[in-house]
């Protein structure tokens, strides 16, 4: 764990290098650090990892991401899949926990609810590429929306990705990369993964939105724990 310190030490670093957009109201209003990561929950030993956008204000003030609405629709899911029960209270939602890793393309809250930019999340990338291909150990990557699988693209041929992207089964299939990263004494690390993409379970997903639960099992039903 002191590794991990490392890395969440010098990802604080070089937020305080330069100013990039965080949303400093959220940040104050819950007594928070604005440029303290909130990097992943989980068990870094487990073989599933959530990937989604970035931080909502839920996000900042519990400290972890995917813990608002959208998060929580994930999390009873998940539960729902694993131990084919409901979850009867928040301890069972934090329990999955112990099950996955839950994480972001950039460990902190844009302001209102738009996208970092490519330049704040390529500056974030090394760290996030850290996490996943050092410091974790599983191999099966539950990607949630357009932007958290377009992050991997570095990490596989362009047009192989945006092939799959375009299937019309992409939410059932599965792709696999190559992840890489550097870390801080400049060792090359690489891991095999997959990518299980997912819409995100957002309210504004009108498309997908009641339909993520059953989309959501159908991923669970191809997890290998």
């Amino acid at each position: 764990m002191d590794e991990i310190k490392t890395l969440v030490d010098k990802i604080r670093q070089e937020a305080e290098r330069e100013d990039f957009p965080v949303d400093l109201p959220i940040y104050q209003g819950a007594g928070k650090i604005p440029t303290q990561p909130i990097l992943y929950a989980g068990n870094l030993d487990s073989n599933i990892c959530f990937f989604g956008r970035d931080l909502g204000k839920d996000e900042v003030a519990q400290g972890q991401p995917l813990i608002g609405s959208a998060g929580k629709m994930l999390r009873k899911g998940f539960y729902q899949g694993v131990y084919h029960q409901q979850p009867s209270s928040p301890e069972d939602l934090q329990s999955i926990c112990d099950r996955a890793i839950l994480t972001n393309t950039v460990p902190y809250k844009p302001p209102g609810n738009k996208a970092y930019t490519i330049k704040v999340k390529e500056r974030f990338r090394p760290f996030i590429a850290q996490l996943l291909a050092i410091y974790w150990g599983g191999n099966q990557i539950v990607t949630l929306g357009t932007e958290a699988f377009k992050w991997f693209a570095p990490y596989g041929p362009k047009e192989k990705l945006e092939e799959f992207w375009q299937r019309g089964d992409r939410y059932e299939a599965q792709l696999p990369i190559t992840l890489e990263a550097v870390d801080f004494q400049g060792t090359k690390h690489q891991r095999q993964v997959s990518l299980l993409p997912l819409p995100h379970p957002s309210p504004l997903n009108k498309r997908y939105y009641a339909k993520f639960p059953q989309m959501l099992q159908q991923r669970i039903n191809q997890f290998e724990f």
